[in-house]
């Protein structure tokens, strides 16, 4: 029988425990009120209730390096986030960093009920290592009907498995750094980004092929087969590029295009 949940964070509020707005017990004569354990607070963004209709609540299973990295983004962005481990030691590290924390098996369905994550507006997976448990997570929580369930595959095999039983966003951490790495190493890009299997996002010195005259005579897309989207001249901020900016030399320039063609792009001559 799968333990269902092994440890609360002893400084955060149980989740049957009331709001500090709904009525209390009412307290007999010459008692103290029992002291209430603390509920952290996150900052709260601006947009956050918006952008989830009015829903700002993201729980994170599995507080590894990737899912605590996650939570506390989440946290500094003002949502309000339950992190959720296996493991009470890690729960206890990173309790205090976050709004809830708790130690329960999420391969157990009614696990996730006591947590309330079925509740939650978007919900992360970011057990990386434990394939069985990461797959028995994301099917329990296709089940409870989460509105968008993120989950952290380690292969591409394993992320295809996610994408079968139902996950909404597949995102393979260690497969796209080392992919954005070695473009960086072998090439004049600054950065790289992808977008789907074959479109991509460069920043990358301006090459003398597009310099000294507006991009709209310099024909980079009916040459190149790439847009430029942005240019941040040195000392100044990034900016929107048009056909009538000039690019000079010692410009940074945002590339977008087919992966193969911005590669190209980056390697012309500066």
């Amino acid at each position: 029988m799968p333990r269902r949940l092994g440890f609360l964070h002893p400084r955060k509020r149980r989740l049957d425990q009331p709001h500090e707005h709904e009525p209390q017990a009412e307290q007999r004569t010459g008692e103290q009120p029992e002291p209430q354990p603390r509920r952290r607070p996150g900052r709260r963004h601006a947009n956050a209730g918006s952008r989830s209709g009015g829903n700002s609540r993201v729980a994170v299973i599995g507080l590894g390096r990737f899912g605590r990295s996650v939570a506390e983004e989440l946290m500094r962005r003002g949502w309000d986030v339950l992190g959720v481990d296996a493991d009470p030691r890690v729960v206890q590290r990173a309790g205090d960093q976050l709004t809830k924390a708790a130690a329960a098996d999420c391969t157990d369905p009614a696990a996730l009920d006591q947590l309330g994550v079925g509740e939650c507006a978007r919900v992360v997976v970011g057990i990386g290592t434990d394939l069985e448990a990461s797959i028995l997570t994301t099917s329990n929580l296709v089940d409870a009907a989460v509105p968008a369930i993120w989950a952290r595959a380690t292969t591409r095999q394993h992320g295809q498995i996610l994408e079968r039983i139902g996950a909404h966003h597949v995102v393979l951490p260690e497969h796209d750094m080392g992919e954005r790495v070695a473009h960086l190493v072998t090439g004049q890009m600054l950065d790289f980004i992808t977008f789907d299997s074959d479109y991509a996002l460069i920043k990358t010195l301006a090459p003398k092929a597009v310099g000294g005259v507006p991009l709209g005579d310099s024909r980079v897309r009916s040459t190149y087969g790439v847009t430029v989207v942005g240019i941040k001249r040195p000392g100044a901020d990034f900016t929107h590029a048009t056909a009538a900016t000039v690019v000079h030399p010692g410009d940074v320039i945002v590339v977008t295009g087919r992966t193969r063609e911005v590669e190209t792009f980056a390697e012309l001559e500066r």
